[in-house]
């Protein structure tokens, strides 16, 4: 069967200068494909056919000639043509980098401005004319020195998924997806939670024309029992990494997140071993070899780096990043719910007064490049939900010394005046299934009347949808949110914290909003981070606090 290639459709981003892309959908071998990308990254092949032609030179004194509809026609025909040809010769057809390229969609996480991939309009006859000669004019100085275009993403899990179902998402909102989770089993193979609801999400992510990518996430707080043992040996990583890259072929993924909390530690109860940081990076190796270059490998980590054979933070690992896109910082579950209540997801040690000073975004981004990971692979993780404790205090621990038993990683058993013994445990970044924490989320939810009343989320964790539907917090006209309900709200100038509080109610709530959000976005944009990712969709209120991140991003 004859190969076809069709580009009927194309698409416009404005990071870091309005550009195109055109969608390429392709039928090789009765297997339909398809793929995002620029004029450019089709040239990059640098094969022997001929291209739609270069423009600019011949619209340098005449920019007003190079209409845009009449180009973008022009090359989507041209470009449909060169692709053809390539499939129909034998020794581009069976090259696998040639079948990646228009099955994947490489995030543009080190585009830099091409003058053939802008859109024709948005050139000025100066910049045309600096760009003919030569000479880099002011847009071409300004995004080769500026960040690419920074990455928005999100988890979606898939007990969200009633809540948010992937026909309801705005794709445009979004550059990547988690679909968490998977888990490994006891037979060194991935299995998927709610596969329908995965194979919607990819539909939703190919159909909408955003480019939005989906990976499978795999592990999480409570789903890593097998992660250790289909890791220890070759044949059980062999399996395993078999396992992955079928599922990613079978629902037409573009990658995997690791989530394997935690190596080398025992995580929520499940085995581990000395070895096991060095076994992940085999199985990564393993990975990057049968996914092949264009398809996307991160995982989600703590604020240090993984824990090497001696229990200790690994000071090199840069041969993770010789294989990864990125890792997904876990900023948050810091401080959960507690008497003396803390921040959720600090921003940083900024009073010097924290008993846990790498457990920050700032502390990360340090430590993870300094056992050289790259800054531009590092996305920040940002909770889009809080904790809600059982306390009458008005400022948060970080206002001040935390107590000794508030230390990282640090479980606790205190004993409450009824008798009942209480166990805290802070996780330093987690992703709960909260299938798994609760029977019954509906019948567990509080009543809530007139005046907010969280009593009933005493010691757990909050969506912030829900702080709002609970009537603790309001939406403001100019989008951000106030206190209501009786609450009153609080700022923790040492962690950038927001939190409510109502002392008739014994109550203390830490969250994140738009304010603090934004602020994180723009940590990441100034310190050149790849961009954010939060934990996760369905608990924002609509899509608010998603747009705040793109608004800090600079998106």
């Amino acid at each position: 069967m004859m190969p076809t290639v069709t580009i009927s459709t194309h698409t416009t981003a404005s990071k870091p200068r309005p550009h195109i892309i055109y969608t390429i959908n392709a039928k090789v071998d009765g297997k339909e494909l398809i793929a995002h990308r620029r004029y450019s990254e089709v040239e990059a092949l640098k094969d022997p056919y001929t291209l739609p032609p270069k423009r600019l030179l011949a619209t340098t004194f005449i920019p007003s000639a190079w209409v845009d509809d009449e180009l973008i026609a022009e090359r989507k025909v041209g470009l449909a043509e060169y692709l053809v040809d390539l499939l129909s010769t034998p020794r581009f057809k069976d090259k696998s980098l040639l079948y990646e390229f228009l099955s994947a969609q490489t995030i543009e996480r080190d585009m830099k401005f091409d003058p053939e991939d802008a859109l024709p309009s948005t050139l000025t006859r100066k910049e045309a004319m600096q760009i003919a000669a030569g000479e880099p004019s002011e847009a071409t100085l300004s995004t080769a020195n500026a960040n690419a275009s920074k990455i928005a993403g999100a988890y979606y899990t898939y007990w969200g998924g009633s809540a948010r179902p992937p026909e309801s998402i705005d794709y445009s909102k979004f550059d990547l997806l988690f679909y968490a989770f998977g888990v490994p089993t006891s037979s060194n193979t991935l299995d998927i939670s709610n596969t329908a609801l995965l194979k919607r999400l990819v539909t939703g992510a190919r159909t909408s024309g955003h480019g939005t990518r989906v990976l499978i996430s795999i592990g999480g707080w409570g789903g890593c029992q097998y992660f250790s043992q289909a890791c220890s040996t070759s044949a059980n990583r062999t399996k395993f990494a078999n396992s992955i890259a079928a599922a990613i072929n079978t629902y037409n993924l573009d990658g995997v997140d690791l989530d394997w909390e935690f190596p080398n530690s025992p995580g929520a109860g499940q085995p581990y071993s000395a070895a096991d940081t060095a076994n992940l990076l085999s199985l990564i190796k393993l990975l990057r070899i049968s996914l092949g270059p264009c398809k996307i490998i991160s995982a989600a980590v703590s604020h240090m780096p993984w824990l090497g054979s001696n229990g200790k933070p690994l000071t090199d690992v840069s041969a993770f990043a010789a294989e990864m896109d990125y890792v997904i910082i876990m900023n948050y579950d810091v401080w959960g719910a507690s008497a003396t209540p803390g921040p959720n997801s600090p921003y940083g040690n900024l009073c010097g007064t924290s008993w846990q000073p790498q457990a920050s975004a700032q502390a990360a981004y340090k430590q993870w490049t300094a056992a050289k990971f790259p800054g531009n692979k590092l996305i920040l993780g940002c909770a889009l939900y809080g904790y809600v404790s059982k306390s009458t205090k008005t400022v948060l621990t970080g206002s001040s010394v935390p107590t000794p038993e508030m230390l990282l990683l640090q479980k606790t058993e205190t004993k409450g005046s009824d008798g009942k013994v209480e166990v805290t445990e802070f996780l330093n970044g987690a992703h709960p299934n909260t299938t798994l924490q609760v029977t019954n989320p509906e019948a567990d939810a509080p009543t809530i009347n007139a005046a907010a009343n969280l009593t009933g989320y005493w010691g757990k964790q909050i969506a912030f949808k829900d702080i709002v539907g609970a009537g603790a917090l309001v939406k403001r006209s100019d989008g951000n949110y106030g206190q209501a309900g009786g609450f009153t709200m609080g700022w923790d100038n040492c962690s950038n914290t927001p939190y409510l509080f109502n002392k008739d109610q014994s109550t203390v709530v830490t969250y994140d909003d738009t304010w603090s959000l934004t602020d994180k976005a723009k940590l990441v944009v100034s310190s050149n981070m790849a961009g954010c990712a939060t934990w996760s969709l369905d608990q924002d209120d609509g899509i608010t606090l998603h747009n705040a991140i793109r608004k800090g991003l600079g998106k």
